[in-house]
Order: structure tokens, then sequence, then C-alpha cells
């Protein structure tokens, strides 16, 4: 029987295109999200049977229905991806908390919800690697996006900790801190474009990903990464 990949938050660019890398090493794929009917025209586009792809229904938000989801699944993972995500810019999140709790609870909240039930299943034997995409905006807190930051800064810290709490079952478990990727969420943004990836770049990157914890896609960002960590208070204060 093939290993099988759980991709939390499927419809997202990476996401979709980290589902086809999987495949065609492979892996049986259950795409989970809300809009299943996009899930099912991507199986329809490129031609996936029921041996390589399954979609299911997942609300990140629905913290309640999140066990049953779970139990749902006949074949328990071997990794387990969670792409979901969610952005508006601060202005936005600052006139709008609804907006700003959805960030909350789609980025950091749900992950928790979903992980930890995945996690306290100790009967899956099989699972060996969970991945989180993060974000180089929880690095440091910056006053142009601090607040969709902290969501991705409060899930790099959950991630950390439950790589210790797996280690006794050697689970590795990665956290992609991720810079600009030429993606829909990021679509009407004013980004650097000498610094946008491209997806296809990053899901094999998370495909293909080692044993380290913090995975970084791309030269420029690792720099990025490096300079950020060590910058003092009052020049991150000076960035916009």
């Amino acid at each position: 029987m093939s290993k099988t990949v759980l991709v939390l938050g499927a419809n997202s660019d990476v996401a979709k295109t980290a589902i086809k890398k999987y495949i065609e090493k492979g892996f049986f794929v259950y795409a989970a999200s809300r809009n299943t009917t996009e899930l099912k025209k991507f199986a329809e586009d490129n031609k996936y049977n029921s041996t390589q792809f399954e979609d299911r229904y997942f609300d990140a938000l629905a913290f309640e229905s999140h066990n049953a989801f779970y139990n749902s699944l006949i074949q328990k993972p071997a990794i387990v991806l969670y792409a979901a995500g969610f952005l508006v810019t601060n202005e936005e999140a600052f006139q709008d908390f609804d907006s700003a709790f959805t960030m909350m609870k789609t980025n950091y909240c749900g992950a928790v919800s979903i992980l930890n039930i995945i996690s306290e299943d100790a009967s899956n034997s099989h699972l060996e690697r969970i991945i989180g995409l993060s974000s180089l905006s929880g690095v440091r807190g910056r006053k142009s996006n601090f607040i969709y930051g902290s969501t991705k800064a409060a899930f790099t810290q959950y991630l950390a900790g439950l790589r210790q709490h797996l280690a006794k079952r050697k689970v590795i478990v990665n956290a992609f801190v991720i810079g600009y990727v030429n993606t829909k969420i990021n679509e009407g943004l004013e980004l650097n474009k000498s610094l946008m990836m491209e997806p296809e770049f990053v899901a094999d990157k998370i495909v293909n990903s080692n044993s380290s914890f913090i995975q970084i896609p791309g030269w420029k960002w690792k720099k990025i990464h490096q300079i950020l960590k060590v910058l003092p208070e009052w020049a991150v204060a000076k960035l916009p």
C-alpha cells in the first residue's frame, strides 16, 4: 500500500503543486479543503484516480469537526502538510477584528487543533513527518504586518515544541519559513519582484524536505532570515 499524505489547505497554489509532486513520487494524497469542487476539478484536470487522490472537506475554523474529520480517514497519514492560510493587510486587521481573528484561527488556532489530534494518535505507527508552512513575517515584528506576522510566529513556536514532543516517536517536524511566493494570496500586494519565488520551487523544497527544523527556500531568503534574526530593535523599527 502507498504511503499517505494529508494536505490541509489543499487549494493553495503551493499545496496543489506539492500534491502533484507527492503523487509523482508514488504517494496517495488526501487533499482537504473547504472548496472540494475546486479539488475535484484539480483531480480531473490531472487525471488522478482513486488510488492516487481523494478530496476531503476540511474547515480549519470548525474546530469541533476536527476529531470527526481525522477519524474518517481510512488510511492514516505518514506525512501531514498544513498549508491553510489567510492574509489581510495590517490596516484591515486593525479596523476589522473579524478579519484579524480569521487570520489567527486559520494560521494558528486551526493548525494547533488538527495537528494536536493527529499527533496524539499513538496508534498511527505510519506517521513520520509533519510540515507546517510559516512565514518570514513571523521572525520579527514589523509595523507593516505584525498582526499577520504574530500568527506565523506563534505557529512556528508551536511547531518547535511539537517537534520536541514527537521526537520520542522519531516523527520529524519541519517549519517552512517562506518569503514572497507568486500565488493568489499575494495578488494585489506591492512586493519586491526580485525576491518572488514560484510555487514549483517552494513545493519541490517541501516534498524533498530534510530533517532540519527550520527550512527556508531560496538563498536570498536565507540571508534575509539571518539578518532579521540579529538586527537591533532600532533597525527593525526603520523597516516598512
